[in-house]
């Protein structure tokens, strides 16, 4: 039975692969900080699932405590490592930025020099489509540049790319940095937009509408994102030459390292005025509206290009939002009984 150390494993997208995982028939070893950014009864919530599993087990503590992830991760001796673990959040980097910088920055280092010691059939982990910064070229693609970030969030994340790409070319560590468009779905975070949309639209407060609603984003359905993670766990970035010469044309693997990066987005620009009509048909409750300038940092619109994932892959996302955003209403009204 193949071994996965999976960071964030009581996170939100943590939990959704973890599960995934577990039913494909992996080990599964967790590794969470369980940190208060969001409520944590939701983090416990989603522990306590995976933890129903025999193959499922987990350490709580931080990433940024060395000795506490060394010894979960000598434990195990995982075959492949996820790194989902992060201070997250485009708008909280504006108001805590220390912590960016000790979970991002640190933690990950922390996590690299254990696979740079032990080893690893394959390293894989997590981006966001917020490393484009102001780029405005769409769809994004992985071979595009991403020099202009527009938040600490964002340049933590372009860090980490960086840090990883060092790492796979002195130490051969294959790498796959993956970068998410806007995920959503049951069990999701509290600070994102469709939670708090129907948090107050149920509540019969006004909803936030940033940038007078001139925005579109990618939404990615969880399910579709934690199947594009999978699939990628088998495809290895090659080491040598020859095997380089089969890859996509589209591949973003490095010539310098067994390293690429993979946009994981549904390929669909949604606007969203779109994606609240979409909440409202689910509640079947109109939402009231409280439009609102552009927040700092933030962009108008993502778009993934996702022609690699499916030319490594075979799969592409593909749940349509009116289907991904029914599946997280009846999700929430479930959970909170309303």
């Amino acid at each position: 039975m193949r071994k996965v150390f999976v960071t964030g494993s009581s996170g939100f997208i943590g939990y959704h692969l973890s599960a995934l995982l577990l039913q494909d028939g992996f080990e599964v070893v967790g590794f969470d900080g369980m940190t208060d950014y969001y409520d944590v009864t939701l983090k416990h919530r989603r522990q306590q699932a995976l933890m129903q599993h025999p193959h499922f087990s987990v350490t709580n503590a931080m990433l940024e405590d060395q000795q506490a992830l060394r010894d979960a991760y000598e434990g195990v001796k995982p075959d492949i490592v996820i790194h989902l673990a992060a201070q997250a959040g485009v708008r909280y980097s504006l108001e805590n930025p220390r912590a960016y910088v000790d979970a991002n920055l640190i933690g990950t280092f922390n996590l690299m020099e254990l696979t740079r010691e032990y080893g690893v059939e394959h390293l894989l982990m997590a981006s966001t489509s917020s490393v484009y910064g102001a780029n405005t070229d769409m769809p994004f693609r992985e071979t595009d540049k991403t020099e202009t970030p527009l938040t600490l969030y964002a340049a933590t994340k372009k860090a980490t790319e960086a840090m990883a790409h060092s790492y796979a070319h002195l130490w051969h560590i294959p790498t796959t940095m993956f970068r998410f468009f806007t995920v959503y779905g049951p069990f999701g975070r509290p600070d994102m937009a469709l939670f708090k949309f129907v948090q107050a639209t149920l509540a019969g407060d006004a909803i936030d509408v940033y940038n007078n609603g001139q925005m579109a984003r990618d939404f990615t359905f969880v399910s579709d994102l934690v199947k594009g993670i999978r699939l990628l766990i088998d495809a290895v970035p090659p080491q040598s030459d020859a095997d380089r010469s089969e890859m996509p044309p589209m591949d973003s693997l490095s010539p310098a390292a067994p390293f690429r990066v993979v946009n994981i987005g549904n390929s669909d620009k949604v606007g969203l005025e779109e994606f609240i009509s979409a909440m409202e048909q689910s509640l079947g409750i109109p939402a009231k509206r409280n439009y609102m300038e552009m927040q700092k940092g933030d962009v108008p619109a993502t778009w993934a290009d996702a022609s690699l994932l499916e030319a490594l892959t075979g799969f592409r996302p593909e749940t349509p939002v009116a289907e991904g955003v029914r599946q997280f209403v009846d999700w929430y009204r479930d959970y909170y009984q309303v």
